[in-house]
């Protein structure tokens, strides 16, 4: 029994998810990041197209024109230079931007940001050498070496198998004209990436599922420890603050909703207001449907007077419900009496109305 009970068999509660979350524990993958890099790197060479090529090899053309003097002058080379680079940089930069913007999403598709300080905190684990060989010889050390030699393998095939089908165009690029070079060159390069693209997302269709499990498994919880959050979380004299609140707002929310369908209210006048329901084919006696004092019985009368429900003031009544009912139970035997005449007052007081009668004027009725 001591052992099963020290067993991780439980999902991790959401606190224990969000402290994870905190400590900088969430899932990664990154296969997914760099299929992800890769994919935007060949459509932005593809997308930028023989444009960007024909700029580049004007630059090419500038520099290669240089005479020797020039050359090896500082006051031409250095601006030349300088110059190229920066229009080179410019060229490249859509390119950078997208790879840039696909590494910050694809972590949107797997854990999401997360910016945690506690996981820069320097740890002597990392820095023990025997925790180190502990991880590597570990069951996950072993995955994450079966996958490097598995992704090494993939893209070591797919990269022979363009370079077997590339090579001929490659080796014909030196006799074509330096603008139709520079832009062949780039789509050799837009495809081969294009290609090895589609073996990264293969790989990651593998690693995202694992990596998702593994943090999962990583974060179960034992039975003993679900107990002792969930006893720390109720135990809070906030948690309970907080519950209570929202079982109040609840229940008044639901009590706000029965007042139109109520008989009769009975009031204070001011203090004390009580809604009664009574339906004598389906009611042994009549019940509470809503009451409160000061505000809330202001807020009972302002919705009853809404909704046409006739409104009786009984002030010992209105008391004796209010302090020994609660909602949605029954008005006790000593108050049938009282709770009779009252009700049979509305109806008459209903029936008048109906026929266009002056209301018999209202009796005292004690609590």
């Amino acid at each position: 029994m001591a052992e099963s009970a020290q067993e991780k068999t439980e999902r991790a509660t959401p606190k224990r998810l969000d402290d994870a979350r905190k400590k900088g524990q969430v899932p990664r993958s990154i296969e997914l990041s760099m299929a992800a890099v890769c994919i935007a790197a060949s459509a932005a060479i593809y997308a930028l197209g023989r444009g960007t090529a024909g700029q580049f090899a004007e630059l090419m053309r500038g520099a290669l024109s240089l005479t020797a003097y020039e050359a090896v002058g500082d006051n031409v080379i250095w601006p030349a230079l300088t110059e190229a680079g920066g229009q080179a940089i410019l060229l490249i930069l859509p390119i950078l931007g997208a790879t840039f913007f696909a590494a910050l999403a694809a972590p949107l598709a797997i854990g999401g940001w997360n910016f945690s300080s506690q996981a820069l905190m320097p740890k002597f684990s990392k820095l023990n050498p025997l925790t180190g060989f502990g991880r590597i010889f570990s069951a996950r050390g072993s995955v994450e070496l079966g996958k490097g030699i598995a992704k090494v393998v993939v893209i070591g095939l797919i990269a022979a198998v363009l370079l077997k089908g590339l090579t001929s165009q490659m080796l014909g690029l030196s006799s074509e004209p330096l603008n139709g070079a520079i832009g062949h060159s780039a789509a050799l390069a837009g495809y081969s990436l294009l290609v090895l693209s589609v073996g990264l997302v293969a790989i990651a269709a593998v690693d995202v599922p694992f990596q998702l499990w593994q943090h999962s498994k990583d974060l179960r919880m034992t039975r003993e420890e679900v107990r002792e959050e969930y006893k720390e979380s109720e135990g809070s004299p906030e948690t309970r603050g907080r519950i209570r609140e929202a079982q109040k707002a609840l229940a008044r929310g639901r009590m706000m909703q029965e007042i139109p369908t109520a008989d009769v209210i009975v009031t204070n006048p001011t203090h004390f207001a009580v809604a009664l329901k009574y339906d004598d084919n389906k009611m042994r006696a009549p019940i509470v449907v809503a009451k409160g004092t000061d505000l809330l019985a202001a807020k009972i009368r302002e919705i009853a007077t809404e909704h046409g429900v006739p409104i009786i003031e009984a002030p010992p009544l209105a008391r004796s419900l209010f302090r020994t009912v609660d909602l949605g139970r029954e008005v006790p035997a000593a108050l049938y009496v009282t709770v009779a005449q009252v009700l049979t007052y509305v109806y008459q007081l209903k029936a008048c109305i109906d026929r266009g009668v002056k209301p018999p004027p209202a009796p005292v009725f004690e609590g």
